[in-house]
């Protein structure tokens, strides 16, 4: 089996060259974007941790021309401030059926299986991998998912998971020097 050499791991080369036809990377928020801790304070204020480089791997994914969703079960104005800061164009909150979720979006967008990214931790994320035909799960997902998804991340979900499916869209795309210059 060929393989290809990422800046993370070696992949599949086919799988490799799947990633081409990515045009949309769908993400759950709470395990993925976050490590899924939920910090609640005295007055009900709700903390939520995000990784800079998980930021800085969604705009330039953004820059390339891939689009970028969030579909999550809970409602947060964290979510939409952050998302919105990152140039995510599609963030959808309050969603309990996230596939009839990603099955609108991916009708609106016009866009097949094969050129979408789904990234979850848990099991109402496995529902939207019916939509993709890349299923990714980070790597500190629940075995369930794991084994469902075709590609588990180096990363955990909230340190960096994120920016590894970015880097790696980013250079089966051919975009990685742009982003990161030269050296990479």
């Amino acid at each position: 089996m060929a393989t290809t050499q990422t800046l993370y791991t070696d992949l599949d080369s086919d799988f490799f060259e799947a990633l081409r036809a990515v045009k949309l990377l769908v993400c759950d928020v709470d395990g993925v974007f976050s490590d899924g801790r939920i910090y609640l304070g005295n007055n009900g204020e709700e903390l939520k941790a995000f990784h800079t480089r998980d930021g800085y791997g969604v705009k330039a994914l953004v820059s390339q021309g891939i689009a970028v969703a969030v579909i999550t079960g809970r409602r947060s104005e964290i979510v939409q401030s952050r998302m919105q800061a990152l140039n995510v164009a599609h963030i959808i909150q309050g969603e309990e059926d996230k596939a009839t979720a990603l099955g609108e979006l991916s009708q609106q967008l016009g866009l097949s299986p094969h050129q979408i990214a789904v990234v979850g931790d848990d099991m109402p994320d496995t529902g939207m991998f019916p939509y993709a035909d890349i299923r990714i799960a980070v790597n500190d997902a629940h075995p369930v998912v794991k084994r469902q998804a075709n590609w588990i991340t180096t990363l955990p979900g909230g340190f960096g998971a994120v920016r590894e499916i970015c880097d790696t869209l980013l250079q089966c795309h051919d975009a990685l020097s742009d982003i990161h210059g030269s050296s990479t």
